[in-house]
């Protein structure tokens, strides 16, 4: 099985490839290119933030007929904010967690050949591809790209006549979704039945790896929740182009009255947060569970509460489908539901608060391996903290509605979401890239990496809660007309500053990811002395991944620092001692 199968031209090995090696550093490849995009529109429109109605011959060159003399337009701030939060939400966190990470380790460490379906695996990478590039293209329209926020909310994303970016770059954004959708659902399915059908002999649910669990129910939420966003696109588009109400009613623009009657706006709001706020864990999901990994790994002991660390998985995700109100407090919602939203989403704290405790309580006394890997990995658990603390506030319904809308949501969401699930990327890439490419990056530079990004990030955010309590609301395209926010404009600055200190870092880690693959040291077999499957397997990809038989697992993953023994790790291949007891 192993070297002896067809000839592979160019074609099916780096493109239409069907082994899920390929695939995941084809989802990779393709998440950092959408990241450079989506981290450079941030820069743009922090720019215009801080310094308001000052000419940036940056924006001249980059924004043409959508700025005036260097200075943006207000539709295209609003459309930089709206395709800044697709790209990083769906296109960089969803594919770039889980289409790199998924793909990559669900085979070789549960001890597969190959995902239950090739050809599935590579139509859904392409699929992925296919929605990245209509988004990018949307960019480039006359009119400008969708403009409603990435929330889409309408009335503006329902009417094309509404604001410039309602026309045909809203329909595009709702095709590229679309196929988004389509491609998240067949990848899924693929991981869902390759976890439960494909195992090596041995290897029990309760032996996998936390990564290979945090996947699984990953992808178990996305096939619930991901036909909600799309049956609430295709109601959109029934609204935008065939004349239907479901989300439309008693609309007035420049004085004429507008057909529609009998639907609601908030009727979409409840379908989007449906999936909406699964997708928070469908993003921070993978990050954890290979946070669990490189933890355990570097801190060489056993991962602490291995079977709370999958029952707070499993919690989470169930969770995760009842809380979705706490987006719409101010919706007009009856005040009991309300309080229903804000009970189960302080509910959902507690297996967070597992996660994290059991985290810190691995750490704890161990033999720390402070590799860039590592140190992602803690950053996580300190944001993935600090910015779930704020989550109390936001999730409590009374508390809420002085915040809601304000600069204090967008500081929340970054650091518990988005600077949380890049951390875990990050962490991933630098410890899995020796298998990627059997090449090690530089380590020098993971550091410089690291401690810039983490100063950059905590600089950008923090004082964003403090912008947000003063009241600060966010998607505005300038606060000049507001006396009362002439205080925090200083405060903008500074978090523009760190915002662009925090990109340039980005720099560092592009120059020593590309760099590496061709230049960096070569990989031994098992560079971490790590004990999962995947360390098994020959440094050079062979098609099946083991030479021969698939080895048969013995054991857990997490046999660090056992007493008596020389060696600190134990691989899962190897069989008990006499007289050992499993784990």
């Amino acid at each position: 099985m192993s070297d002896h199968h067809h000839k592979e031209t160019f074609i099916t090995k780096y493109v239409f490839s069907t082994d899920h090696k390929m695939i995941s550093k084809q989802y990779l490849i393709t998440g950092i290119f959408m990241g450079i995009i989506g981290v450079f529109m941030s820069m743009l429109f922090r720019l215009q933030i801080a310094w308001p109605d000052t000419s940036f011959s940056l924006i001249e060159a980059f924004l043409g007929r959508h700025q005036d003399g260097g200075v943006m337009s207000p539709d295209m701030y609003l459309a930089l904010v709206t395709i800044h939060g697709t790209i990083m939400v769906f296109f960089v966190l969803t594919a770039g967690l889980s289409g790199t990470f998924s793909n990559l380790l669900i085979p070789l460490q549960i001890g597969a050949r190959d995902m239950a379906s090739g050809f599935l695996n590579m139509v859904s990478y392409w699929l992925f591809f296919l929605s990245s590039v209509i988004m990018v293209f949307s960019l480039f329209i006359e009119a400008g790209p969708a403009s409603a926020g990435w929330t889409i909310y309408p009335p503006l994303s329902a009417l094309p006549q509404a604001i410039p970016g309602s026309g045909l770059g809203m329909t595009l954004w709702l095709v590229s979704m679309a196929i988004f959708i389509a491609s998240s659902l067949l990848g899924a399915l693929n991981y869902i039945v390759t976890i439960l059908n494909l195992r090596t002999i041995g290897m029990k649910m309760t032996r996998l790896p936390l990564t290979i669990w945090a996947f699984f129910v990953t992808a178990i939420i996305g096939v619930v929740s991901f036909p909600v966003l799309l049956s609430a696109a295709l109601l959109l588009i029934f609204d935008r182009s065939f004349g239907t109400s479901f989300y439309l009613s008693d609309i007035f623009i420049q004085g004429e009255v507008l057909h529609y009657q009998g639907g609601s706006p908030v009727l979409f709001e409840h379908l989007f947060w449906f999936l909406g706020h699964p997708e928070v864990y469908i993003v921070i999901l993978p990050a954890m569970g290979i946070v669990s990994e490189i933890i355990a790994t570097n801190s060489r002991k056993p991962i602490f509460g291995y079977r709370a660390m999958i029952g707070s998985i499993i919690a989470i995700a169930f969770l995760s489908t009842v809380v979705w109100g706490h987006h719409m407090f101010v919706s007009g919602m009856n005040p009991f539901l309300g309080s229903v939203f804000t009970f189960t989403t302080l509910l959902i704290a507690i297996p967070s608060a597992v996660k994290a405790f059991n985290w810190i309580t691995t750490l704890w006394k161990g033999n720390l391996q402070m590799n860039p890997a590592m140190l992602f990995s803690i950053g996580f658990v300190s944001t993935f903290i600090s910015g779930g603390l704020t989550g109390l506030v936001l999730g409590d319904s009374a508390l809420d509605i002085n915040v809601h809308d304000t600069y204090f949501v967008v500081a929340h969401f970054h650091l518990v979401m988005g600077v949380s699930a890049i951390y875990g990327m990050f962490a991933g890439v630098y410890h899995w890239f020796p298998k990627m490419y059997g090449r090690m990056m530089n380590k020098a530079l993971g550091y410089w990496h690291f401690w810039i990004t983490l100063v950059a990030a905590y600089g950008v955010f923090f004082p964003m809660h403090f912008v947000g309590l003063a009241g600060l609301p966010r998607r505005y395209y300038a606060n000049t007309a507001f006396p009362l926010f002439d205080d925090v404009a200083d405060i903008n600055v500074v978090i523009t500053l760190f915002a662009i200190l925090g990109g340039a870092a980005q720099l560092i880690f592009l120059a020593n990811f590309f760099i590496s693959i061709y230049k960096g040291k070569k990989a031994v077999q098992n560079p971490w002395k790590s004990n999962t499957l995947e360390w098994t397997t020959p440094v050079k990809h062979i098609h099946g991944n083991w030479p021969g038989e698939i080895p048969a697992v013995h054991r857990w993953a997490y046999d660090y620092s056992k007493p008596g023994l020389e060696e600190d790790f134990v691989s899962q291949i190897t069989p008990l001692y006499e007289g050992e007891e499993e784990s």
